[in-house]
């Protein structure tokens, strides 16, 4: 069993399925967990399941103020982050032909840019403390690519690339950088799907079952202990096979 004891971790994302699950299960492991997101009756739900809650902040990740605010605030009332997991993130699906410009800025401001922002932020405490964990939750579609996401996708392989270069700056400071890349994971989302969109998904993917929340949980939570201090730059596929196409 892993060991999170006393370790500050900042969850982005942490109103939606993945993120919440993720808050879970680094809070089971003796986590002082801090989540932010844009849902604040969703964050409330979550905050209420956590033993070592420290806090939960409502943030506008498009906005660097409101970012430098949430990072200063953490560091000034619970403490310096020790685990960063970068697991918010948005979709304007389209075609390229008919996206707008709002609905690529939107994706990689959030996706994307930030991912640089906080990263830099939190960073600076790691340095000094020599010690750190930034795990970045990318996508399947950064590798296979998809119609109808090119904003999407090149988020996703965007925090690929950033992760790899970040993960070569800080590693001999004792900071790892990885990337955890879901498949089709169970959420409110695919539970709308149409049958016969899921039976299609069902053939693309290897292992024949759609994820759990648990399963990404699960790898960021490995990433986030010691027993994983010697690997980093890697993306890690969570999608039951799907990456081997």
């Amino acid at each position: 069993m892993y060991n999170l004891q006393n370790k500050i971790v900042l969850v982005t994302g942490a109103s939606g399925g993945i993120g919440s699950s993720i808050a879970k299960k680094l809070d089971s492991l003796g986590a002082k967990v801090i989540l932010t997101g844009t849902r604040k009756d969703a964050l409330k739900k979550t905050s209420a399941s956590l033993a070592n809650l420290q806090k939960f902040y409502t943030c506008e990740l498009t906005n660097i103020k409101d970012i430098e605010n949430l990072v200063t605030s953490i560091q000034n009332e619970v403490g310096s982050i020790d685990i960063l997991v970068n697991n918010a993130g948005t979709t304007r699906d389209n075609i390229l032909a008919r996206m707008k410009q709002d609905e690529w800025q939107k994706v990689i401001e959030i996706n994307l840019t930030a991912t640089f922002n906080l990263s830099r932020l939190v960073l600076r405490k790691m340095l000094t403390n020599k010690w750190g964990r930034i795990i970045n939750i990318t996508s399947i579609v950064a590798t296979t690519g998809n119609v109808g996401q090119t904003n999407y996708t090149a988020s996703k392989a965007g925090m690929i690339g950033f992760s790899k270069s970040l993960a070569l700056e800080v590693a001999r400071r004792n900071i790892t950088v990885n990337c955890v890349a879901p498949g089709f994971i169970e959420t409110a989302m695919t539970d709308k799907l149409d049958e016969n969109i899921k039976k299609d998904l069902m053939a693309r993917i290897p292992m024949n079952k759609l994820g759990i929340p648990e399963d990404v949980a699960n790898c960021v939570a490995f990433l986030s202990s010691e027993q994983s201090s010697y690997i980093t730059g890697q993306t890690i596929h969570v999608n039951g096979g799907m990456a081997l196409y």
